[in-house]
């Protein structure tokens, strides 16, 4: 019995589980193609779902524009914040700063000025508006 028999209690589904198999001769043009007009229908709901899903990403989405010189804050990833920062959850920050916007290299890709504690971090990244009032610069 094969482990995934054990595991779920029926056999995996392999592509040549798709086609019912009444005979037990297995035509090798015949099943090619039923196996490709099954994946060809498999990407068309894919891709019916992806364009049907796609605006309800876009809703919230800004492209905001920041200036050369400007003050942005960089957001950390969940996991390296975990091994920079050590906390973890809600006390864990989410952006970090602020540093300055060096380079405009596409239309919302910026280069940083990072400090050398930084510079294993990739300096091109995901970013938000510093508010020029309120100073929250974490040190490292």
């Amino acid at each position: 019995m094969a482990p995934y028999e054990v595991l779920y209690g029926r056999k995996c589904l392999t592509p040549l589980y798709w086609t019912e198999l009444s005979e037990k001769q297995i035509h090798g043009v015949a099943l090619v193609r039923e196996t490709e007009e099954k994946v060809k229908v498999i990407r068309d709901c894919l891709k019916a779902a992806s364009d049907r899903q796609k605006p309800y990403a876009y809703l919230k989405r800004k492209e905001i524009e920041f200036q050369i010189g400007a003050k942005v804050f960089l957001k950390v990833s969940p996991w390296k914040k975990i091994l920079r920062f050590g906390r973890k959850g809600k006390l864990s920050p989410r952006f970090i700063g602020s540093y300055e916007v060096i380079e405009r290299i596409g239309p919302v890709a910026y280069r940083l000025a990072l400090p050398t504690e930084l510079e294993r971090i990739h300096d091109v990244c995901f970013m938000c508006r510093c508010c020029d009032d309120i100073v929250l610069i974490i040190h490292m």
